[in-house]
């Protein structure tokens, strides 16, 4: 069946909003977007837009299917049965896509489950946004993340971990430039892995046509990672004048993940998280902010990315992190461009999704009111009226 969005605001995801379009999707692609809802073809289910706005579908950069946003995911999820953490991650992708998130980007699974969760929505035996999956994250001995990670030391045992997740099916690799938040006993601006192993683990993927991003909080380690050729930042803390001209130069993309850090600080110790976790994040918040306005002000790409799963981070509520970025200095325009185009392009999936154009993907989200004007509007609960992947609403997919 075809469908056509009709007569109302369509934000086409590159600085372009068309008022009174109409959007036909035949199959699993965008037919035509036109100023006029006649001459449809007859068999089509029409839905009006109306006061609402229809976007591309959003882009998480930035989650972990695996983790339940718990106050201390990583103990939780490490402590656990698989059997449990795949019951949770199903769970987990089916509340991204409902929340309006067509695709993600999984930094970081364990024992292969966020592979087999990425084929499992691909063959529709579950439902979820497509993913594009890192594997295992590569980290030092003891690093950031190290209890899902893929523990090496030295540049030839981080080649072999990046082949081991290449040859399990890997879509990028991430490797751990840095310190971070919810390990406990590093902190968050040492350097871990080296130039030299961020160097190796950067080759291979690139031999292979993979992407790579890095968790990186701490200057050295970033400046390390964008000297080994990395293609994002994620996080980035401690952002410096020299880091951010390098990253514009070579336009590496910054993931800055407000979420995570916010929702530490709004639930805090007496949620449950760790009183070492808080103190951390406290202690790096009024860094990240300044790193993120100065990278904007500079003109570096930023993508959103939520770092979903982490503590109070909810799967499904991912889209706060595009007021967070207005928050930060975006304009709403530049955080939803950020949610949709940029964070396409950080996938390389730019001719596929990310914009509403004809013969791209019919990933859909039809949005509560007008972010645009309101953006804080996506804080609230029920603003996804409707989620369309690959020219299929959920209401459909879950029949």
């Amino acid at each position: 069946m075809n469908t056509a969005f009709t007569d109302g605001r369509v934000f086409i995801g590159n600085g372009k909003v068309i008022e009174g379009a109409t959007v036909l999707v035949e199959n699993d692609k965008i037919a035509s977007i036109q100023k006029t809802n006649k001459d449809l073809p007859d068999d089509t289910r029409i839905i009006p837009i109306g006061n609402d706005t229809l976007f591309p579908g959003f882009i998480d950069c930035h989650v972990h299917l695996v983790m339940d946003c718990s106050p201390d995911p990583l103990t939780s999820v490490s402590g656990q049965s698989d059997t449990i953490t795949v019951i949770k991650s199903v769970n987990n992708a089916w509340q991204t896509l409902k929340g309006g998130v067509t695709t993600v980007r999984d930094m970081g699974g364990m024992n292969g489950i966020d592979l087999d969760l990425k084929q499992a929505i691909e063959t529709g035996l579950i439902q979820g946004p497509r993913m594009r999956v890192a594997g295992k994250l590569i980290c030092m001995t003891g690093g950031h993340g190290w209890p899902i990670g893929r523990e090496a030391d030295g540049p030839d045992d981080v080649r072999r971990a990046a082949r081991e997740q290449i040859k399990a099916g890997a879509d990028l690799i991430k490797l751990m430039a840095t310190g971070g938040v919810l390990t406990p006993s590093v902190q968050p601006g040492s350097a871990q892995l080296t130039y030299e192993e961020l160097k190796a683990g950067v080759e291979e993927a690139h031999k292979a046509e993979k992407k790579t991003g890095t968790h990186a909080m701490g200057s050295d380690g970033i400046l390390n990672a964008l000297k080994a050729g990395i293609d994002s930042i994620e996080h980035g803390i401690y952002l410096t004048d020299e880091i951010i001209a390098i990253m514009k130069e070579k336009h590496v993309f910054y993931i800055p993940t407000i979420a995570a850090l916010f929702n530490i600080e709004t639930n805090g110790v007496p949620a449950g998280i760790p009183a070492w976790a808080v103190e951390k994040s406290l202690a790096v918040a009024p860094h990240h902010r300044n790193s993120i306005k100065q990278a904007h002000k500079a003109g570096v790409p930023i993508a959103m990315g939520t770092d979903a799963g982490t503590p109070f981070n909810f799967h499904g509520k991912n889209r706060i992190e595009i007021p967070l970025l207005v928050r930060h200095g975006l304009s709403p325009m530049e955080a939803l461009i950020a949610a949709t185009k940029t964070a396409s392009q950080v996938l390389g999936m730019e001719n596929e999704i990310g914009t509403i154009e004809v013969q791209k993907k019919a990933d859909l989200v039809l949005v509560k009111g007008n972010p645009i004007d309101d953006i804080d509007i996506l804080f609230k609960p029920d603003v996804i009226v409707q989620v369309m992947k690959d020219g299929q609403l959920i209401e459909q997919i879950a029949e």
